[in-house]
């Protein structure tokens, strides 16, 4: 039957030579045959891939599969193949012939059981043999929900392969797991029965005209680009994907992944990708294009809580509840809306500010990635009079339009003040009608504006490079738990974090404006607020607690006041001291408490005296500076690489000597402790921060401590009850020694020690922090409210 079927095609004229069709035999099954991709997409995917390659000289069949019983089965798919369209510059002749002729090389099967595909592999083999053709390779296109990948993977590992010499290309739809941890044993599963290169993942973006576009883009317009392509002239970035649609009937999927895992992790996360990495000498070479987006993803810096700002249009909490048969007190979490602040630490795009967007609900449905370049001109001549083409006064970008919004079409504009790019005339074309149209904020003929000769859906395009075996469109599994460990962070940390709840479409008007501060993202207008309980504590209503805590002065707020109220304290200390003397000497603790505050200095402290502060550590775990644990890389991570601190006046504690984690022998403490003699004027810093452990520790001196508690050793090593055992600290007469000392207590966890500790005494082998008391110095208690009435 299949010879008789190319027969025919070659009659009409679709393949040059019968001989041609020596070249293999590709047979393409896509699982799940009767879902919804397959009827919206793939069908029609696959469908141009027939008669894309019809006259390559591959002759092909293509098995639909599902769970579904053959008899309606096999209706349900016919009823989807026989809608089928050709392209509109199809001839109507030839769309006729090759339609028929795809309908007849189409066949479906019941795939349930481990016999089910070894009969499919005997169909096939059959087939084969009577034909009297060679086979090239087979696709598998796994359109079915992930859970199912395992089984069917093992299925067609022991049973349904292709025999040696041909290959084997199994396409995998997202989600690709639901964080790194799950993604990692997703991965795992997969690896176990398939090999890395017969592995594509698919993201649909990779396929849209303009995202595909972004690297040749790049590559053919280096002459251009690479003056200007970096953080001197790139003001910022914007990759948005804004839709009308909400989620009503896909509450369910949506309740378990929400817009950042639905979106921003893999469709946002490419484009970004491809925007920030460094071109490779040749970009059709896919292992090299994966291999500098893998380094882009390592050059990412991590996300914050504040990194992100989350909404919920209004509507979804009762669309959750009626669909997922929910309470009507129950509260969803997941959010409809982001926009994240991203930013690469590499010389490239260091500062540069990456904004990825996406929700629903939104006031448009559109798609686009935006690069706003610096304008640093100042033009006499009035706005009217300047010419698009040579005034450096108007906006310079260059946009990649993914599609629908107010072109409607996919396109490339760049403004006619940068340059005419190069672009390649068999697959875009320069749009000459310029119509009334306005892209953010000016008229279409500011722009260079270039559009497919051939619109191609974003499905067509992928599995057309499924087909020549172009990996480089796909996602490997070490990209994909790289952009997982990226993300899943940031998940974990918004859980449950409030979401802003806005109406949808036109009428969100300006609540979902968002602007960058110091690093962070924030609404632009504060939220309507309702009060839900007026009988609960306010808090203006905590204003009069007592100012004293174990005698010592008290600051108390919520968390994020009192921060704010740390951090401008430690700077008026700064400002002070170096004032009076010229340096300032301030030692910082480890731990978490202290990382928002860090932040804080980081962010909103530029007055601060850097340039004449020395920083020195309280206490250090015994592990290298460049491991996460240590106290001196989150202080790094932080805070220092966001500041001009000299190089000689950060001073860590030498933890990690000849090799070797704080072995008494290398002297690591006497060294810290001839550092400080030398350096810090009678060993008293200007200013300590500490901490308080659940067991009433501070620095690293732990209850029952035999060092540190007293005694003349100025640092001394410890060992904590938890891992990483061993530690470096400042001992407690050391500390006391200091000018200030200021304790921050965060948390409703630390309630109980803070409660303990107001009604104790100086007893530092119990509790070490009920043993600091600066001899000649001053004593600050900062204190949440969490922590103080719990």
């Amino acid at each position: 039957m299949l010879r008789r079927v190319l027969c025919t095609v070659l009659f009409m004229g679709a393949l040059p030579s019968l001989a041609e069709v020596s070249q293999g035999h590709i047979s393409v099954v896509l699982l799940g045959a009767t879902g919804d991709l397959a009827k919206k997409y793939l069908w029609q995917g696959l469908f141009q891939l027939y008669m894309d390659q019809v006259s390559s000289g591959h002759s092909f069949t293509f098995h639909g599969a599902a769970l579904t019983a053959l008899e309606p089965g096999q209706r349900l798919m016919f009823d989807v193949l026989k809608k089928l369209a050709c392209p509109p510059d199809e001839s109507p002749n030839r769309c006729a012939v090759l339609k028929d002729q795809f309908l007849k090389l189409s066949q479906y099967h019941q795939l349930k059981t481990a016999e089910n595909y070894t009969v499919l592999n005997r169909e096939i083999e059959t087939l084969l043999r009577q034909e009297g053709l060679k086979e090239a390779g087979r696709i598998f296109y796994f359109s079915v929900p992930p859970f199912a990948y395992t089984e069917i993977a093992r299925h067609i590992n022991s049973s349904c392969r292709p025999p040696p010499g041909a290959w084997l290309r199994v396409v995998l739809e997202k989600p690709f797991g639901h964080d790194l941890e799950s993604a990692q044993q997703l991965a795992a599963e997969l690896t176990s029965f398939f090999r890395e290169e017969e592995m594509y993942r698919v993201d649909h973006y990779l396929g849209k005209q303009a995202v595909a576009h972004i690297l040749p883009f790049r590559d053919q317009n280096r002459q251009f680009l690479d003056p200007i392509w970096n953080r001197h002239h790139v003001e910022r970035v914007e990759i948005v994907l804004k839709e009308t649609v909400d989620a009503k009937g896909r509450t369910s999927f949506y309740e378990q992944y929400g817009v950042i895992r639905d979106v921003l992790q893999n469709h946002l996360t490419e484009a970004l990708m491809f925007l920030t990495m460094e071109l490779p000498a040749n970009v059709s070479r896919a292992e090299e294009v994966l291999q500098c987006k893998l380094q882009a993803f390592q050059s990412l810096r991590g996300l914050e809580k504040n990194s992100a700002v989350l909404g919920q249009y209004q509507a979804y909490a009762s669309q959750v509840q009626e669909e997922l048969q929910k309470a009507q007190d129950y509260i969803s979490t997941t959010p409809t809306f982001a926009g994240v602040l991203i930013h690469s630490d590499n010389l490239r795009w260091e500062g540069v500010p990456f904004l990825l967007t996406s929700g629903k609900a939104l006031d448009e449905r559109v798609g686009y990635v935006r690069v706003l370049f610096k304008n640093r001109a100042y033009c006499t001549q009035r706005e009217t009079l300047r010419d698009a083409q040579h005034s450096q006064c108007k906006a310079k970008q260059i946009i990649f339009y993914i599609g629908h919004g107010a072109l409607n079409t996919p396109a490339v504009l760049v403004s006619r003040n940068l340059f005419r790019p190069v672009m390649p005339e068999g697959s875009w074309r320069e749009a000459v009608d310029q119509s009334d149209l306005h892209i953010f904020g000016q008229p279409l003929s500011d722009y260079y504006v270039y559009s497919p000769v051939k619109e191609r859906d974003a499905y067509s395009v992928l599995i057309s490079n499924i087909y020549h075996g172009r990996k480089d469109f796909f996602i490997t599994t070490e990209n994909l738990l790289a952009s997982w460990g990226f993300w899943t962070p940031l998940l974990n940390s918004i859980s449950h974090q409030p979401l802003r709840l806005y109406p949808g479409g036109v009428e969100n008007q300006h609540l979902l404006d968002f602007e960058m501060v110091s690093g962070e993202v924030a609404f632009t207008l504060a939220e309507p607020a309702e009060l839900l309980n007026p009988s609960r504590l306010m808090p203006s209503d905590y204003r009069t607690i007592q100012s004293k805590f174990r005698q010592s002065p008290l600051v108390t707020a919520w968390s994020e006041d009192l921060i704010s109220q740390l951090a401008s304290d430690i700077e008026k200390t700064a400002s002070r001291t170096v004032a009076h003397s010229g340096q300032f000497h301030l030692a910082l603790s480890g731990g978490s408490s202290p990382v928002v505050l860090f932040q804080r200095l980081a962010r909103h402290h530029y007055a601060f005296p850097w340039k004449h502060t020395h920083i020195w550590l309280v206490d250090e775990r015994c592990v290298p500076l460049t491991d996460a644990e240590s106290n001196f890389f989150s202080l790094h991570s932080h805070l220092l690489q966001s500041v001009r601190v000299p190089y000689f006046n950060v001073h860590p504690m030498p933890v990690h000597l000849n090799q070797r984690l704080c072995v008494e022998e290398d002297r690591g403490m006497e060294l810290y402790a001839k550092e400080i003699m030398a350096l810090v004027a009678n060993a008293s810093f200007d200013l300590v921060l500490l901490g308080v452990g659940t067991d009433g520790h501070t620095a690293s001196l732990f209850p029952q401590s035999e060092n540190g508690l007293e005694g003349a050793q100025t640092v001394v090593l410890t060992e904590s009850p938890v891992k990483p055992h061993q530690r470096m600290s400042l001992s407690l007469p050391l500390i006391n020694k200091a000018r200030q000392v200021f304790v921050l207590v965060l948390g409703k966890g630390k309630h109980d020690i803070t409660t303990l500790l107001s009604r104790v005494g100086h007893e530092p082998r119990k509790w070490p922090i009920s043993g600091v008391s600066p001899s000649s110095g001053q004593l600050v208690w900062y204190v949440d409210y969490e922590a103080l009435l719990g």
